[in-house]
């Protein structure tokens, strides 16, 4: 009668000891270390599934005929006869495809191979030297089932010809070993999903906060028209947007406002402050990382990418984000996949990209700054958001919205702007855009309860500031009304007029662009819309 490698009592507390295990490689390291050091195994693995192999990681791609379906080498036991640790999990069996060999052929039919009486010229040896060197005497291959899912494959060789017992009790171990796998997933699975929603939370609040105190875009001149018009354009499109602007004049807001007209409006819109995240967490910022991945790393997060997931990702300041980072980031706008810091598995992303700054990131790629090819990628589309003092009259409409809503935000009586108010409002400048609007208005409304409500809102401090220094032109008493198409032929004339003036030199000093008193990004794209280019006569001038 053949002797069993493995006791009940042996069984019993390798069983326990898995069962004490809470992650799969925890799980799988007791199973394979406990049958070499307590059930008589000279050498024990388990393959696990790869659901997308990735080919280009393949030590041996020309064994696979459908490149679809793999087995990758997850833990490995045993000991050679002089010694040598047979642990590792790289070599030439790191990767099986289905089909290929036993373990692969296991794979494919989900039927287990049993040799208990193993010879150099078996088929299931892929060594026979090795057979003959170890003393092998049985070959034991499980399929790892659950629900009718294959998991993996476990593969035990002994040195001592195997029982009816020990095949029953392997079965037994593969089968506990599929069902505990499969949980620990699907416990992985709820706690990756429960910390998502409450990351999503923590966005959505911060997102809900910030849409009270914006609110929506303002403003009836024909620049904003214009902008708006744009935003439609794009909204309905996943194309990659650039939207540039000066700091204060709403940038987010435009991004908002395309998230919204989109088809991904159900979906969150999730923001990045680039400038605000250390260049060490970049990566962990956008991609998420697993526990373990570094110090600090306790538990799983998600990054951005994967919060934004069906939505989009909005980077504000994208100027900012470090070199290095910009070409993993280039990976996931051309490629769509991304991995998480620690983990090996590469997950896929369905983002729309939303990017916004103040800077001239054409002239930052120029002089290698920033990524030409990040650059282009990120341009597909571009909005430009003119400054304030490019639309003042929008800037009582602008006052009057900001005024109301910070009345009723903090319940407030409504105040209202007189003739002096009004024109002191519209003769400032507003270096700061929108923003110090917003920020004067909400100062007003609070300080106006201090004092003699008929006296009206307090804007002196605007005039220690100073006003606009432009000329003083005499106007006409009754000004002519022109058509759209004619503004349009006189802005053309008059940037024409100002490109010759400057010998067509677009940015930096004494360029068109400063004569104008806009950012060079915007006079390029006011270029290209009213179809403005140098001609060859006037180039053989110079």
């Amino acid at each position: 009668m053949r002797t069993s490698l493995v006791s009940p009592e042996q069984c019993r507390q390798l069983l326990l000891a898995m069962a004490r295990q809470r992650s799969t490689p925890d799980i799988l390291h007791e199973l394979v270390t406990g049958l070499v050091d307590h059930c008589g195994a000279a050498l024990a693995r388990v393959w696990l599934v790869i659901p997308k192999p990735q080919c280009g990681r393949c030590p041996a791609p020309d064994r696979c005929e459908s490149h679809e379906n793999c087995l990758r080498l997850s833990a490995s036991a045993g000991r050679s006869v002089d010694g040598t640790d047979w642990s590792g999990l790289e070599g030439r069996f790191s990767r099986i495809p289905f089909g290929f060999g036993k373990v692969g052929h296991i794979a494919q039919t989900r039927e287990p191979v049993e040799d208990r009486k193993v010879s150099a010229r078996s088929p299931w040896i892929a060594d026979p030297e090795w057979v003959r060197r170890e003393g092998i005497k049985g070959v034991i291959g499980q399929p790892m089932i659950h629900h009718d899912q294959l998991l993996g494959v476990l593969a035990v060789f002994t040195r001592q010809s195997p029982s009816e017992d020990d095949l029953a009790w392997l079965r037994a171990f593969a089968d506990d070993a599929a069902s505990r796998i499969a949980n620990n997933d699907a416990f992985a699975r709820i706690r990756e999903l429960r910390d998502q929603l409450a990351s999503e939370n923590e966005y959505l609040r911060d997102e809900v906060k910030a849409s009270h105190q914006a609110g929506d875009l303002v403003g009836e001149s024909p620049v904003m028209r214009n902008l708006e018009s744009r935003i439609r354009l794009v909204a309905r499109t996943d194309a990659t947007t650039l939207i540039q602007g000066e700091s204060g004049t709403g940038k987010e807001l435009v991004a908002r406002a395309i998230h919204q007209q989109s088809l991904r409006a159900a979906h969150p819109l999730i923001t990045v402050n680039c400038a605000a995240v250390p260049a060490e967490l970049f990566e962990s910022e956008f991609f998420g990382h697993v526990a373990g991945a570094f110090s600090g790393a306790v538990h799983d997060r998600a990054g951005r990418i994967q919060l934004a997931e069906q939505g989009t990702l909005f980077l504000d300041e994208i100027g900012e984000i470090p070199l290095p980072m910009q070409a993993k980031l280039l990976r996931v706008l051309e490629q769509g996949t991304y991995e998480r810091v620690g983990e090996g598995r590469t997950r896929k992303g369905d983002v729309r990209f939303i990017a916004a700054t103040n800077r001239d990131l054409e002239e930052e790629a120029r002089r290698g700054r920033f990524r030409k090819d990040l650059y282009y990628r990120l341009s597909v589309f571009q909005i430009d958001v003119p400054p304030l003092r490019e639309r003042s009259e929008d800037v009582l409409l602008l006052a009057r919205h900001f005024a109301e809503f910070y009345s009723r935000k903090y319940r407030l009586t409504a105040p209202r702007l007189s003739r002096d108010q009004a024109a002191l409002l519209q003769a400032y400048e507003w270096p700061g855009n929108v923003r110090e609007l917003r920020n004067v208005m909400e100062r007003a409304v609070i300080a106006h309860q201090t004092v003699d409500a008929a006296r009206g809102l307090d804007f002196s401090h605007l005039k220690e500031r100073g006003r606009k220094s432009s000329p003083k032109i005499e106007e006409p008493a009754t000004p002519r009304l022109m058509t759209e198409a004619e503004m349009r032929t006189l802005e053309r004339e008059n940037l024409v007029a100002v490109l010759k003036a400057t010998r067509w030199k677009v940015s930096g000093p004494g360029s068109a662009a400063e004569f104008l008193g806009l950012n060079p990004a915007t006079l390029a794209s006011r270029l290209r819309s009213l179809g403005i280019v140098r001609s060859q006569e006037e180039q053989s001038h110079e």
